[in-house]
């Protein structure tokens, strides 16, 4: 059984601030001009009418008790429209004209990071949980973190900004006013805190429960699962696993809302009824009406005031703490996908061989992480220029993880690996995958045209595609030749094909490379016998000049190979050409045998 992967307890996380400030440097780094421009307008279109409720309010109440000179209401009022206008213009200009671009700018930057390190990242990665989990909530949610840690930033200054310029119009007013309002905030930023600790609570909690209902709207949607859930009663079991988990939901949930809820009334509804509403309009009102110290204005305006900064300050101290936390978190997943390291290290050795040479596998052993029992164990086997090798055995029995070693997509746990004599960990790694074609049993195909695809390149030849689809027996008919696009993804006339089909294209692909060695990883699992024999002969022709590979469960195939190597848990049980080995009368001659015995009474 698999052992989850130890943490490391040096493991180097980043707190709140750190994460944000590090997605505010990316911004400014591949966006420049957009934090900035984004708190401007922000700032242009909305301080002013913060401030209106303060400082215009108080000039209009001032000036109507006065009497005299109303006029001067319409002038203020005219300065405060203008300002909304030039506001209005320069931000809509910005939202809809250069943010965009920015933001599709900056969203590529994003992107092309995290596409660029997952394509280095070892294979042996996508055999960790944690890091696949990180991969897939990088790829999912940094276009939004990102978005969010701009908003929130442009959010905070303007919060921020009306704060101090508030606090400062009370100040001139009445400083007393201002022992109200530290009161409130020094209320108010604890329990703050515990709201947005409990939101993060939430959070955690409900993670487990987000990841089960992604899955059911997976299942439903997705083109994999339509048949099943049209011909079983499978769609009623998912739904009502659906059911049960939208109640585990609520369960879970339940005792965080009422906390929360809690926790609002006091930060919001004690402090702010108490000093604002009630201290601070006692305190006023008694010096505008009674001792008529200052004016109703002021009243109006340290009022209001009060109650904006203490609505900024809610703010800050609950909401947006909540949502820098949650941005921290998801940034702190990519900072970590982003600084994993590769196992799989380069040599400088570029050599690209025109013919095959020999391959030697030296008492390799191979343990995937995680695991106690080995995959393989002690592996021996000399590989000659030209043979054409067969792995066979149950499933389990290490086939394909000695392929993936061979290719190095992973590295030997124990033992080495040599090509013409040299360890292939000496090799630069893009040259020595130059040297292989494979094609694997659980194949993609691209939304690209069927050149490409075959290629699996940008450019390809358009005679070689050709020749390589007719070596593997691919019939169907391409409306556009080689330029016919694959998928519908990026193309709605794009070409559908069955399994069948598709699995010709992947093996076409071995055809089509210039290589001296292949690999084929069960080349012909969804092909019918017929198109199966036809497809051994052409590979036999093909690959007159090749070094081949292949792994097969149906043992008709094997009888081609010069050397069969028979494997069982891990090891080497058998190994010998196709006669040798049935005169052998052992485990090999008995599979064979027994799928022999399988097709001769499909036949009766």
């Amino acid at each position: 059984m698999s052992k989850a992967p130890k943490k490391n307890k040096e493991e180097k996380t980043h707190g709140t601030i750190s994460n944000n400030l590090f997605m505010l440097g990316f911004v400014a780094r591949n966006a420049p001009g957009m934090l900035f421009f984004n708190i401007f307008f922000d700032l242009l279109t909305n301080v002013p009418w913060i401030l209106s409720s303060v400082v215009l309010l108080k000039y209009i109440i001032d000036v109507v008790t006065s009497g005299v000179d109303y006029y001067r209401i319409a002038v203020a009022c005219g300065i405060f429209a203008v300002l909304v206008i030039i506001g209005t213009i320069g931000s809509t200009v910005f939202y809809e004209v250069y943010r965009p671009r920015q933001k599709e700018r900056l969203h590529f930057k994003l992107y092309s990071s995290i596409y660029e390190k997952a394509a280095k990242m070892d294979f042996e990665a996508y055999d960790n949980p944690a890091y696949y989990n990180d991969l897939v909530l990088a790829m999912t949610s940094m276009s939004e973190r990102v978005d969010s840690v701009i908003s929130d930033t442009q959010d905070i200054v303007r919060l921020l900004t009306s704060i101090l310029s508030i606090t400062a119009v009370i100040a001139s007013i009445d400083p007393i006013c201002l022992v109200f309002i530290f009161l409130c905030v020094a209320i108010m930023i604890p329990i703050g805190r515990l709201i947005a600790k409990v939101n993060v609570d939430r959070t955690e909690a409900m993670t487990p429960l987000d990841r089960k209902n992604l899955y059911f709207s997976r299942v439903f949607y997705l083109q994999d699962y339509a048949k099943e859930l049209r011909l079983n009663p499978a769609g009623r079991m998912i739904e009502d696993r659906y059911n049960k988990n939208v109640k585990d939901r609520i369960f879970t949930i339940a005792p965080f809302l009422r906390k929360q809820w809690q926790l609002y009334f006091c930060q919001e509804a004690l402090p702010m009824t108490l000093l604002v509403y009630l201290g601070i309009a006692l305190l006023m009102g008694y010096k505008a009406i009674v001792t008529k110290e200052i004016s109703l204005g002021d009243f109006a305006a340290t009022f209001n005031g009060a109650n904006a900064v203490s609505r900024c300050v809610f703010d800050l101290t609950s909401w947006f703490s909540i949502n820098l936390r949650e941005n921290s978190l998801y940034v702190e997943k990519y900072r970590k996908f982003m600084a994993a390291k590769e196992k799989i290290i380069g040599g400088e050795d570029k050599t690209v061989f025109e013919k095959p040479v020999s391959i030697k596998l030296e008492n390799v052993s191979f343990t995937y992480p995680g695991n106690e029992k080995p995959t393989l164990k002690n592996i021996n086997l000399e590989i000659k220029p030209y043979q054409k090798i067969a792995l066979v055995g149950y499933n389990g029995a290490g086939k394909t993880t000695l392929t993936n070693l061979l290719l190095r997509l992973y590295d030997v746990t124990e033992g080495r690996i040599t090509v013409d004599g040299k360890d292939i960990r000496e090799w630069h790694i893009p040259s020595y995958h130059a040297n292989y074609a494979a094609v694997f049993q659980d194949f993609s195909l691209f939304g690209a045209t069927v050149g490409e695809n075959v290629a699996m390149s940008g450019t390809h030849d358009k005679i070689r595609v050709l020749n390589a689809l007719r070596e593997s027996n691919f019939g169907k008919e391409l409306h556009n030749g080689t330029d016919t696009m694959l998928l519908r993804e990026f193309d709605d006339t794009g070409l559908s094909l069955s399994g069948g089909e598709a699995q010709k294209v992947a093996v076409a692909r071995a055809f089509y490379k210039q290589c001296p060695f292949a690999i084929l990883d069960e080349p012909s699992a969804n092909l019918d016998p017929v198109s199966e024999y036809a497809l051994n002969e052409a590979m036999t022709r093909a690959a007159a000049d090749k070094t081949v590979i292949f792994i097969s469960h149906r043992l008709s195939t094997t009888v081609m190979a010069d050397v069969i190597y028979m494997l069982e848990n891990g090891e080497i049980v058998e190994s010998g050409s196709h006669d040798e080995l049935m005169a052998l009368n052992g485990k090999y001659a008995y599979m064979f045998n027994l799928q022999a015995e399988k097709y001769r009474d499909t036949e009766e």
